[in-house]
């Protein structure tokens, strides 16, 4: 049983708001944690409670053992109207806890959205800190309020770092020990929760057509989004890719990374990067199953950089200090990964898949501190064993092994 970094703040804000929706992917734990509470459980899985929810939602609300955890709340979306009545008549904070594997406020079945009256959190896969039992320990959090010389660099081998992101995030895949274990678990991940999930948030007419994009955008990951390009691969409307998108974002597979822009004197990139929001996942679906296939890969760096990506949401999701997240391209081909903004502060990351750094790799980054008034901090990782300073007397900048993230 792992500790999740969200129970804390799912405590905290089931004091402070009547309704709280933890949503999330489907099998990254959230039930789990649900159960570990003191609430009534309800599941629209089961057939006669969605039936019952869906006939009469208020009067099925209103005779409702409270407080009460309302899991897989995205099969009926119509019960938010009940909920919401409820919370008019009572208004007693922790009362509802909803769950769902896809953002059920923004589907168009729902007609509340609870405004007001809800504070929605989003669960992630199991991050690296959380695999090994440090669920309190936050990198956003110690980038921007730390001494970045003194984090800690786990005692973990380079073996250990390259299994970690090729098994991703999702708790049960750590419970499979054969590489072929693994493969079907990740099938038939793809082919029943996340078909089904689609099928929840909109109409999909041809689930073979879906699938068959869904794997074509897993080697777009790390990739600026061209809609066209997708539509022109795929055999689809840019009106069905736009469609098929939304959907998947919806359901917590991919993640759309805006991009960076500011009075600086550059002309920006202005297209989102895409991600898939599983390293493990995508390994899976780029058929690389071993850590030697992974190193061999052309792909190595893509899904390095999906791994980071990923842990940088969860521990931003998780953090005191919530930063905005961005990635840098310019016209001239100044390229940072990830931008994290807070005030006049900026932590400028990029990600290196070699087990070396050189002051080279900091360029886009040093030009970056340059050109802006902010106080810009510069980080490349990368797959070495020591925190390492690259920085002069006006700029800091450091390199930090990918083990400073387990």
């Amino acid at each position: 049983m792992y500790k999740r970094s969200i129970e804390n703040i799912l405590m905290e804000v089931l004091k402070i708001s009547p309704a709280v929706l933890l949503t999330g992917a489907r099998q990254v734990g959230k039930s789990t944690l649900c159960l570990s509470l003191d609430y009534n459980y309800v599941v629209f899985d089961n057939l006669s409670q969605r039936e019952a929810a869906d006939n009469d939602p208020v009067g099925y609300i209103s005779n409702l053992q409270k407080p009460v955890t309302i899991d897989e709340i995205q099969k009926v979306p119509q019960v938010l109207e009940g909920i919401k009545i409820d919370i008019d008549k009572h208004h007693k904070n922790g009362e509802f806890l909803l769950t769902g594997s896809a953002n059920v406020l923004d589907m168009k079945k729902a007609k509340d959205t609870l405004a007001g009256r809800i504070i929605q959190l989003q669960m992630f896969p199991l991050s690296a800190k959380e695999l090994h039992h440090k669920p309190n320990e936050n990198i956003v959090d110690d980038f921007f309020e730390k001494n970045i010389p003194t984090l800690k660099v786990a005692n973990i081998s380079f073996e250990e770092v390259l299994q970690s992101i090729l098994k991703g995030g999702y708790p049960q895949i750590h419970t499979i020990e054969s590489k072929r274990g693994r493969s079907l678990w990740f099938n038939s991940y793809i082919s029943t929760y996340v078909e089904r999930d689609i099928r929840d948030v909109g109409e999909l007419r041809d689930i073979t057509a879906f699938i068959k994009f869904f794997n074509i955008i897993a080697p777009r990951s790390c990739g600026l989004l061209n809609k066209a390009d997708l539509a022109n691969d795929a055999g689809l409307s840019e009106i069905t890719v736009n469609n098929y998108l939304s959907m998947l974002e919806m359901i917590y597979q991919i993640s759309l990374l805006k991009a960076y822009s500011s009075n600086i004197s550059k002309r920006f990139i202005k297209s989102p990067k895409l991600y898939m929001s599983d390293s493990g996942v995508l390994s899976h679906l780029l058929n690389i199953t071993t850590t030697q296939e992974l190193l061999n890969s052309n792909k190595k760096g893509d899904v390095i950089e999906t791994f980071i990506y990923n842990e940088l949401l969860k521990h931003i999701s998780y953090s005191t200090t919530m930063p905005n997240i961005y990635h840098y391209r310019t016209n001239d081909k100044k390229e940072i990964d990830f931008v994290l903004e807070k005030g006049d502060k900026i932590i400028a990351i990029e990600v290196k898949s070699s087990h070396t750094v050189k002051l080279e790799h900091f360029k886009h980054i040093v030009d970056f501190q340059k050109k802006s008034s902010k106080k810009i901090i510069g980080i490349v990782f990368y797959m070495g064993e020591a925190v390492l300073p690259f920085g002069d007397g006006e700029y800091e900048r450091y390199a930090l092994p990918i083990a400073t993230l387990f």
